[in-house]
């Protein structure tokens, strides 16, 4: 069948997320070192953050899907671990942490001009297992549908999340497109829907794994050349 439908992942595909995540959290520390200038607290590193809060979304997985409440609930966490437990300071922080995290977002500079070049023979989608939303980022008015994980309560690469995001396209599995940068989440999950794959690579690393995508682009503005159209 032909391809009428393109999903596309977001963090690390459209932007590049552990960008803002780390930026974000650099201004959640400065503030935490401003009201709680202890030793323990002005030693905690952005690192330590991250893993903090990676530990415990791997201890809730399954349980809490929304990713702003797990984010808020590490602040916790984080707190507790330098000795200053404080649920109003940890929503504070997060509060902090929430608006650079979405204001602050850049998109790849392929973007914008690969979408202005698909936009009119596709219909355009977000299927994500992050929380990025298209209109704070400046992708309002593409996107047609927006699939979230933890909306269904299903990630990338279960097969049911393809599913669902090609009833609310409107389209046959066949009929869709994915693009990615994960090989896993993305090129496998799709290839197990019976969904095309396209995985984003943006630094061409090797893929020593048995996932095969259907295509393998640098570049975003590869694409509309790998369905019959000129690119920008």
């Amino acid at each position: 069948m032909q391809i009428s439908t393109i999903s596309f992942d977001g963090d690390m595909t459209l932007w590049d997320f552990r960008k803002v995540m780390r930026h974000s959290l650099k201004y959640t520390l400065v503030e935490l070192q401003r009201q709680v200038p202890t030793q323990r607290v002005l030693e905690l590193t952005v690192d330590e953050m991250v893993v903090i809060r990676n530990q415990f979304a791997g201890e809730v997985k399954g349980k809490i899907w929304n990713l702003e409440e797990i984010r808020l609930r590490a602040f916790e966490k984080t707190l507790e671990y330098v000795g200053c437990a404080d649920k109003e300071l940890a929503v504070h922080l997060n509060a902090i942490y929430r608006k650079h995290r979405f204001e602050d977002v850049e998109l790849y500079p392929d973007v914008i001009s690969t979408f202005d070049v698909l936009a009119p023979q596709f219909k355009l989608g977000l299927l994500s297992n992050g929380n990025t939303y298209p209109e704070r980022c400046g992708l309002e008015g593409y996107f047609a549908f927006v699939v979230f994980s933890q909306d269904v309560q299903i990630e990338k690469p279960n097969r049911r999340i393809f599913e669902i995001t090609a009833q609310r396209a409107g389209c046959e599995l066949a009929q869709m497109l994915h693009v990615g940068d994960s090989l896993e989440n993305d090129v496998a999950g799709a290839r197990n829907a019976g969904v095309s794959s396209v995985w984003l690579n943006r630094e061409s690393v090797p893929n020593d794994t048995e996932i095969r995508p259907d295509h393998e682009v640098t570049l975003l503005t590869e694409i509309p050349t790998i369905l019959g159209l000129g690119g920008k």
